[in-house]
């Protein structure tokens, strides 16, 4: 296994975008409305990574694209000294193999110069609450409503780095 994680090029667009595509098809199965899933289209998402190019980690595992991370300033102005993971998603086929926590790893010491990281997490997705945690991450107590096809709840989990673990 020959894992890279590296900046995002031009030539990773397409790769990053199945992954951002296919990651949501199966971490949000049965969390979000399937018509809302079916119109989420690989065109779609596509046109997003063309948008998006800052900021953004490529997993490349043998020469394929398997996951990606997302970072940057915190968009929330109550927090703005701090960072924000922004996207954090790797293929189902590749669980288990230490790639998100490398990805993470990653994202984290482009984020080094905050005292604290935040990120935003879907109400549901335990799976992704529990890798969060194990990273050092806790809820802070501050929810937010968000249209996803109907209406979700978003949970704000924040990694203070004086206290957490280190994983870097």
């Amino acid at each position: 296994m020959a894992l890279i994680i590296r900046d995002m090029g031009p030539q990773d667009m397409a790769g990053k975008a199945y992954v951002h595509w296919q990651s949501w098809r199966e971490a949000y199965a049965g969390l979000l409305d399937e018509r809302y899933l079916a119109r989420r289209t690989l065109v779609r998402c596509e046109e997003m990574a063309r948008r998006w190019t800052d900021n953004t980690l490529v997993a490349e595992l043998d020469g394929r694209i398997v996951g990606f991370g997302a970072w940057g300033v915190c968009r929330d102005e109550i927090l703005s000294l701090c960072g924000e993971l922004h996207a954090l998603y790797v293929l189902k086929e590749c669980y288990g193999q230490g790639i998100g926590y490398a990805l993470m790893n990653a994202c984290m010491q482009r984020l080094s110069k905050y005292p604290a990281v935040i990120l935003w997490v879907l109400d549901g997705n335990t799976r992704a609450i529990r890798f969060y945690e194990r990273y050092g991450f806790a809820f802070d107590g501050a929810q937010q409503q968000i249209t996803l096809g109907t209406p979700k709840t978003e949970r704000r989990m924040i990694y203070h780095r004086n206290t957490a673990e280190q994983f870097i």
